[in-house]
């Protein structure tokens, strides 16, 4: 069995760890200067998070989401022996087009090219889950 996807997945695993990293020490800071109040995170509901804080956040809800797909694309494919250069590739463009969405959404959060790396990524996705279903299909 081919264990190479293991790389990629991991890769991913380290994007969401640091924006996971990220957001945490923002919202330190945001209590600790008073921007939100602490109490805020107890229920999400009273008050509200600073701009770039609900940004983070919801960035690092949308690693669980699309992502899960992905991880499980990856597993499915070393699982019934379908890992290869082409998976291993796409595995790879899928985890730079996170990454580069990632840096749209955190940084400026220009609408058009962050829909476009978005875009990107979900268009590997399915290639991935394409290749997985034709090469179990076959039998290949």
């Amino acid at each position: 069995m081919n264990y190479e996807l293991v790389y990629p997945m991991a890769a991913m695993v380290l994007l969401t760890f640091g924006v996971l990293i990220r957001l945490f020490l923002g919202r330190i800071h945001a209590v600790r200067a008073g921007e939100v109040s602490g109490t805020y995170y107890k229920t999400f509901q009273e008050g509200e998070e600073p701009r770039e804080l609900a940004q983070l956040s919801r960035h690092f809800i949308n690693l669980f989401e699309s992502p899960t797909l992905f991880y499980v694309a990856c597993v499915v494919a070393m699982v019934t022996g379908q890992s290869g250069t082409t998976l291993l590739v796409l595995a790879w463009v899928y985890f730079a087009m996170r990454v580069v969405h990632a840096l749209i959404h955190l940084r400026r959060n220009k609408i058009q090219p962050r829909i476009g790396a978005y875009l990107a990524s979900w268009i590997v996705l399915i290639a991935m889950w394409s290749t997985i279903i034709v090469g179990v299909t076959t039998g290949q």
